[in-house]
């Protein structure tokens, strides 16, 4: 056994594979021990009664993104990172954006420059909205080869949607470079013409957005979006799936034997359509932004189906698509000055919330166990972004985050525990049970009962090199690969 700087002592040791009580030593950043007893250590942490699990893993964030106007996102590393450990959430994968008539390697340099300013660990995504030769060909092996193996794509909105021939080029490309391709799944065209129906009608509110993207437009662009990439031979994960009908598209194709992943987040089991019809004194119909994003949330009847997908493994990711619009302000909901559904920014802000609402209606409510917990919420995401095995579990080798949970502390969200930039939190009011108490990143401790003690500028980049997981199957229609 390695000298032991660290232990965590006499907590019940949480991974995907099991629960056991356990001592967990850390030297040098990293697990170095799991035993009955560790004697000896420099220092210790007693976690009598709380469970010791993997730092979470959020594969899905926006965070401080430049727009092609000059402008930032709300939501900066610095205060992400605050949010991130403040609900036990130690790594992340943001994205690096492009815009059409452009490159992508002048963003690539300026984002990492933005994102060392935290103090999460972290990776990127790479946006591609025009899939031009001089980008496919000669860029974005530029970009891959600095340790970026995942690329994001669109089917939908007017300034990054991708048409199906585009759609096949970045597939083409990301196959030969070794890349995950990531895809937003709504039909861009059925959407258009579903909107300028609707505000022909007059039907303008909040909670007419969820009619503009009823589950149909998601479902036949996963569909679509399946198909292609089998054509093509490039494994794809599907964001942020949120309802039963689209995840059994991916169910079907899994069954074939086409590697395709789905993901879901916290507001397809939280929230509804409904939410986007509230209404209050102060704002009137305005109050339904809050709760807009895209895909929009189903029903109330939906929930339990998307936890029958999450528990047969369809969907076996949960991110939190962080996207930190305030309700108020220049950067917020209202800073397109209507009320109009189609122009109100669409995203939530959820960073903090992840975890713990995932822990509550899941493990705390006996929907899922707690090793299945950890699967989706650290272990599944390392490992399907190449970050593992040095992300998402305690093991020894592995880096040291860790969240130190109370499975029985009982809070109320508020927008103050969120820690984020924003200045409201859809989620406000719920009642969790299960909550990080302290949390450590590569065995600093960072956040202990809510308050956090990163340092700027302290996270590491996550270089990824190529791993098997995203390997193409080899099998093409007619055996023609090109």
């Amino acid at each position: 056994m390695s000298e032991v700087e660290l232990a965590i002592r006499g907590g019940i040791v949480v991974t995907a594979d099991g629960m056991r009580r356990a001592d967990v030593g850390i030297a040098g950043g990293r697990v170095v021990a799991l035993a009955e007893r560790i004697e000896g250590a420099g220092r210790v942490i007693e976690a009598d009664g709380l469970w010791v699990m993997p730092g979470g893993v959020d594969t899905h964030c926006h965070i401080e993104e430049p727009n092609a106007a000059g402008g930032l996102s709300e939501e900066s590393f610095i205060t992400a990172s605050r949010a991130a450990f403040a609900g036990g959430t130690t790594s992340t994968v943001s994205f690096i954006p492009q815009w059409k008539g452009h490159g992508i390697l002048e963003r690539a340099d300026d984002y990492a420059r933005r994102a060392a300013t935290g103090m999460l660990d972290h990776s990127f995504h790479q946006i591609i909205t025009d899939p031009t030769d001089e980008v496919l060909e000669r860029e974005l092996p530029q970009v891959v080869a600095r340790g970026i193996r995942s690329l994001k794509v669109f089917l939908t909105y007017d300034a990054v949607h991708l048409s199906d021939a585009e759609y096949l080029r970045v597939l083409r490309a990301a196959r030969k470079l070794q890349c995950l391709v990531h895809v937003h799944c709504e039909n861009y065209d059925a959407i258009k013409w579903r909107i300028e129906a609707l505000l022909a009608a007059g039907m303008t509110a909040p909670k007419y957005h969820a009619w503009a993207r009823p589950p149909v437009v998601e479902r036949e662009a996963t569909h679509r979006a399946i198909a292609l990439a089998e054509l093509v031979d490039q494994p794809i994960q599907i964001f942020h799936v949120s309802c039963a009908e689209v995840a059994e598209e991916i169910a079907a194709a899994q069954a074939r034997g086409v590697k395709v992943w789905g993901e879901t987040c916290p507001q397809y089991v939280t929230l509804t359509a409904d939410d986007m019809a509230r209404t209050s004194e102060k704002d009137g119909e305005f109050e339904g932004a809050k709760f807009i994003c895209s895909p929009a949330p189903r029903g109330a009847e939906e929930h339990e189906r998307v936890w029958d997908m999450i528990r047969r493994g369809v969907l076996d990711v949960v991110s939190s698509d962080h996207c930190a619009y305030s309700f108020d302000g220049p950067k917020g909901k209202r800073q397109n000055g209507t009320d109009r559904f189609d122009l109100i920014p669409n995203g939530i802000p959820g960073i903090t919330a992840r975890l713990p609402l995932m822990f509550s209606e899941g493990v705390s409510k006996g929907r899922i166990t707690p090793e299945h917990f950890v699967r989706l919420v650290a272990t599944n995401p390392a490992r399907m972004l190449g970050l593992w095995p040095r992300k998402g579990g305690i093991h020894v080798g592995a880096d040291a985050d860790i969240a130190l949970w109370d499975p029985r502390q009982r809070r109320t969200l508020t927008n103050a525990m969120m820690q984020h930039v924003a200045d409201y939190t859809p989620y406000e009011g719920m009642e969790v049970t299960g909550w990080p108490v302290r949390v450590l990143r590569r065995g600093e401790s960072v956040m202990e009962n809510d308050q956090v003690t990163a340092q700027p500028g302290t996270g590491q980049f996550l270089s990824r090199e190529p791993y098997a997981m995203i390997a193409p199957r080899g099998i093409t229609p007619n055996g023609f690969a090109d």
